[in-house]
């Protein structure tokens, strides 16, 4: 059975059982601060569990786009070099939201797997909790009868804790799980060894295929289990692993979710992958295999990431994609040869299998390639500066043990693989120091840790019920009451407060709009709001104290200056998304923002930079719609397909709702959450304030409104005045800047023929003070010249005469440069290195540089040195 028809079977199965089928989550997390990507299939439904939000259906299932590359679940490491572990995975989930519990869920289970699909029943194993006295959670009992009508017992695993109890993270809900796992050796190898031995063994063929569990407590945050008020059922399938077992193979990698994208990587390479059924292979090809085996597990979950929005960068989720994709550029580059971007050429591949059921990747297939190719170009060359850097410590190190924390400086500040470093020395005879790199590592991870670290109390229920609810758009003032808080003990912040209130109108963040600001007012105090954001459905006010009295009443008070300052802004945003899809093409999507109340930023998707004609042109489209006056017209629930079909945009990477919020603006119209201007003159005037790339095809404006548009003209009208007032008032201030410019360029032309001129003058002084040194002819002296006469100086004398060591100092601005030259037969026959020379002279000078063999360069900031790193540099030569 085909992968599609496997997933299509899946699906059908669980609608005829009354089940709504809901689309994939993004595998980018926005509202839970928790998680940094989707890691499970119950991620999207944290809220119906936490019971903070009720669920449009209590059945439900989905396949869920997963990825397990960072916190408690990471599979990084392991991918590539077993045929099970991946990055990114497809998650089959059925799901009961206080419906039914342990007998349909098991029942269900085993009617798909060996009836509607038909697998061999002899072959499946399953698994049930033990048990555990010290939480006082019992056997299960009833899981472990429900299974015996299908399996015997001698099929029936007690599990431990590890095992067979499921949590979510350190507090939530949580329960006993039962797990089906799946015995895909050969028959002649389960004759030999019984598959009960081997589960939870990590047998590659002995694998966990389904997840069942039944969510019963909750797990507070002093460790301590209660019992939740309703029963859910959270199931979870691993889908590659699915059709392993119904494609009779022994590896996720030779089913046809991988096999088209491996064809392409031998296509594209000329090497062959072996498949799992072929045994002793040799090391060569095995090295092969796992190289072909990281890169095709890799693109799937870079491209779909790059799809729902995340884009590779240098800080958090964008950092594991980067990382991702460069481990696996790596894996081409040393194992398969590939000196040139190839990946992406894989996109296309991914996107005619899997488009059909997450259409996000055909929409977005040209994006994803683009983002690919720029990536794998730029860590290429990274590649290459990274084998300078290498040689530069390889050069600098005694013995033949490399510092590991001068590896893991490479590593860390220039992405350079440490595997790849410990490769390259070995071929060059040297070792690295792997506990000092270990160590590095982990000073670094625990700096990290310690940063980032936050513990979460329990939330203090004050009133009882799911009350919450948003008054936000039509007031910034409200009478509340406290329902629940939570204490936040953070390292980096400190101690924070998380308050719910039970009708708010302050905006948590969200659609990259920053959260309100304000002051919730009782009769004896106020307490200041730091900050609003929204986690599994519920809005949390930041603030740094709570009030003495929190069952007081209150009155919810929004900052109206900055919350009227971001109005301007996201409006104006959504007006020049507009004007960029009319001026530049409808090929232009939103791919990120920040709306605050000084400026907004926006990242859109183009593929060449915005001239100066096309950003007025834009400028121009937004201030026209703010003097057309054009009302507000907002729809706070519309049906998602209705606003689709009257051409409402939707962004990729966001979860929408059956029914949404659209706001119109004349021909402008959005999906979005956000605040908003009641008429574009609000907005006053809006100016683009700069425009550059941020990725590959990715490109980002940065423009202001209102208050901020009036300080930037009031601003340039004071510079206008300084500069008229230096030039002495002229009439014609344009005139008069041109003038001092064509001044300017005949001046410069003077200086640079005089220090030629200079540079003549002295080589026939510096030729006779050149000593002969072991047969070097040797010279280090310092010069009255900038860097380029230096330079050019050198290669003057080089060029007359031979065998000739020189170091020449120059201080121009009292800033120290180094310049070494040595001619190439020096450099052949004494090995002597230019760029070793200015890395130890350049010490003397605070400084360090480098360049090539016979020519480099360093500079510094301690002009004193100077003296003293020319009277080193004898020797080198003695």
């Amino acid at each position: 059975m085909k992968s599609q028809d496997i997933r299509k079977q899946f699906l059908q199965f669980f609608e005829s059982k009354g089940h709504l089928i809901v689309p994939s989550a993004p595998i980018v997390l926005k509202d839970d601060p928790t998680l940094m990507f989707n890691n499970s299939g119950m991620a999207q439904f944290k809220e119906y569990f936490l019971g903070n939000a009720t669920p449009k259906s209590n059945r439900i299932a989905d396949t869920q786009k997963c990825l397990r590359v960072s916190g408690k679940h990471n599979d990084l490491e392991d991918v590539g070099f077993d045929t099970y572990h991946h990055t990114m995975f497809e998650m089959l989930g059925n799901w009961s939201f206080g419906d039914y519990f342990k007998k349909e869920a098991i029942d269900w289970a085993w009617e798909f797997l060996t009836e509607v699909l038909k697998l061999d029943k002899d072959r499946l194993y399953v698994s049930v909790f033990e048990g555990n006295e010290a939480e006082n959670v019992p056997f299960d009992q009833e899981a472990f009868d429900l299974w015996k009508q299908f399996v015997s017992e001698d099929r029936i695993i007690k599990g431990n804790k590890k095992d067979n109890f499921w949590e979510m993270g350190d507090q939530g809900p949580c329960g006993p799980c039962s797990e089906i796992h799946i015995d895909l050796r050969s028959d002649e190898e389960r004759a030999k060894v019984s598959g009960f031995s081997l589960v939870n063994a990590d047998h590659p063929q002995v694998v966990e295929i389904w997840n069942n569990v039944f969510m019963e407590f909750n797990r507070k945050a002093d460790g301590s289990l209660e019992k939740l008020p309703a029963q859910h059922v959270d199931t979870g399938m691993g889908f590659e692993r699915l059709c392993m077992a119904m494609q009779n193979v022994t590896s996720n990698y030779d089913t046809d979710v991988f096999t088209p994208l491996i064809e392409k990587v031998e296509q594209i390479t000329g090497l062959k992958y072996t498949s799992n059924e072929v045994k002793n292979i040799s090391e060569e090809q095995n090295k092969t295999n796992i190289a072909i085996r990281v890169i095709v597990d890799h693109v799937r979950a870079v491209a779909f990431a790059i799809a729902d929005g995340q884009l590779p960068s240098n800080t958090g989720a964008g950092y594991v994609i980067r990382r991702i994709l460069r481990r696996a550029i790596r894996y081409g580059f040393t194992f398969l040869g590939t000196k040139e971007p190839f990946i992406y050429q894989l996109v296309e591949v991914l996107a005619n299998q899997m488009g059909e059921f997450f259409p996000e990747i055909r929409k977005q297939q040209a994006l994803v390639t683009n983002v690919i190719r720029e990536e794998e170009a730029s860590f290429l060359r990274t590649l290459d500066q990274g084998l300078q850097l290498l040689d530069n410590v390889i050069a600098d190190t005694k013995g033949k043990q490399v510092d590991g924390a001068k590896a893991f400086e490479l590593y860390d500040t220039f992405g350079f693989p440490i595997d790849l470093t410990a490769l390259i020395l070995r071929e060059r005879g040297f070792e690295l120091d792997e506990a000092g790199f270990e160590k590095a590592m982990q000073e670094q991870k625990n700096r990290s840790r310690a940063a980032s670290e936050v513990s979460t109390d329990d939330w203090k229920i004050l009133v009882e019920g799911n009350t919450e609810t948003f008054v936000g758009y039509d007031q910034t003032e409200n009478d509340v009451k406290i329902t629940r808080i939570r204490k936040v003990d953070s390292k980096k912040d400190g101690i924070l407060y998380q308050i719910v209130l039970d009708a708010t109108p302050f905006y948590p963040e969200g659609g990259g709009q920053v959260g309100d600001k304000g002051t919730l007012v009782s009769a004896n105090e106020s307490i200041e709001i730091i900050d609003t954001k929204k986690e599994n459905n519920l809005i949390l006010h930041i603030a740094k104290k709570l009030p003495e009295n929190v069952s007081a009443s209150f009155v919810a008070k929004v900052n109206t200056d900055l919350r009227t300052a971001s109005s301007k802004n996201h409006s104006a945003t959504h007006l020049m998304h507009l004007a960029l899809r009319t001026i530049l093409g409808t090929h232009v999507e939103q791919k990120g923002s920040l709306v605050n109340p000084n400026y907004l930023r926006f990242d859109f998707s183009h593929f060449s930079k915005v001239t100066d004609e096309e950003i007025k042109q834009v400028e121009d489209f937004v201030n026209q719609r703010i003097q057309e006056q054009i009302p507000l017209i907002e729809r706070r629930s519309i049906p998602i397909q209705q606003a689709l079909d009257e051409g409402a945009m939707a962004l990729f990477g966001e979860k929408y709702g059956d029914n949404v919020r659209a706001i119109k603006f004349g021909d402008s119209m959005e999906l979005c959450g956000g605040i908003h201007v009641a008429n574009t003159a609000n907005i006053w005037s809006f100016k683009i304030t700069s425009e550059g790339a941020v990725a590959a095809g990715i490109r980002r404006i940065e423009a202001i409104t209102g208050d901020g548009v009036r300080a930037y003209f009031a601003n340039q009208e004071n510079t206008l005045a300084e500069i008229k007032e230096t030039l002495k008032n002229p009439q014609d201030t344009i005139k008069a800047v041109i003038s001092l410019q064509d001044e300017n360029a005949k001046l410069k032309k003077q200086v640079e023929q005089l220090l030629k001129d200079k540079a003549k003058g002295l080589k026939g002084d510096l030729a006779s003070q050149i000593k002969e040194i072991n047969g070097v002819k040797f010279l280090a002296t310092q010069v009255d010249l900038d860097a380029n006469g230096a330079k050019d100086l050198a290669y003057e004398l080089g060029n007359n005469e031979t065998n000739l060591f020189l170091v020449l100092a120059t201080a121009t601005d009292d800033k120290p440069m180094l310049t070494c030259y040595i001619s190439k037969e020096l450099v052949d026959a004494k090995g002597l290195n230019a760029g070793q020379v200015v890395r130890e002279l350049g010490k003397y000078i605070q400084g360090g540089g480098g360049g090539q063999p016979f020519f480099a360069t360093a500079g510094g900031k301690n002009a004193a040195g100077i003296k003293e790193a020319l009277e080193k540099a004898v020797d080198f030569v003695k």
